[in-house]
């Protein structure tokens, strides 16, 4: 994300600054850091576009997931209706098919817990990214009062 190479020049900008002899301010060029905070402002919107467009593509995969754990169900049951005429061959059909729903229903479990924790992953660090960024802002605007 281009908001963390953006932060990381405003803290390179405060750490290079000039230190305030007895105290643990330091002195910084006011332009700089407020065009530093004018690119966070312009980059942020992209940076939340592109979680909204993780949380979308979850929800895509966990729709995609559920149809196809369907699909394969509908696939089992009709091949149970088509087995029912021989014991054995019935029997077999029945076991088969608990054996694919299982599945399906495992690996459609398996993709929802993963793009909800990847979804999740992601948000997080937005949250981070812009808990830090108003920090940042906040210490800013205590230091120019």
């Amino acid at each position: 994300m281009e908001i963390l190479s953006i932060l990381e020049t405003l803290e390179d900008v405060v750490e290079k600054s000039v230190s305030v002899p007895f105290s643990g301010k330091c002195m910084v060029d006011r332009e700089e850091i407020l065009e530093i905070i004018k690119e966070m402002r312009l980059k942020l919107p992209d940076d939340i576009k592109q979680a909204k467009w993780v949380k979308e593509e979850r929800q895509k995969i966990l729709l995609e997931a559920q149809k196809e754990a369907n699909n394969i169900i509908k696939d089992a049951e009709n091949k149970i209706a088509s087995l029912v005429d021989e014991h054995e061959i019935t029997k077999k059909a029945y076991d088969q098919s608990n054996e694919i729903v299982s599945n399906a229903q495992k690996n459609a479990r398996e993709i929802r817990l993963g793009t909800k924790e990847y979804a999740d992953n992601v948000l997080k660090k937005v949250e981070e990214i812009l808990e830090e960024t108003l920090e940042v802002i906040k210490v800013n605007r205590e230091e120019v009062k």
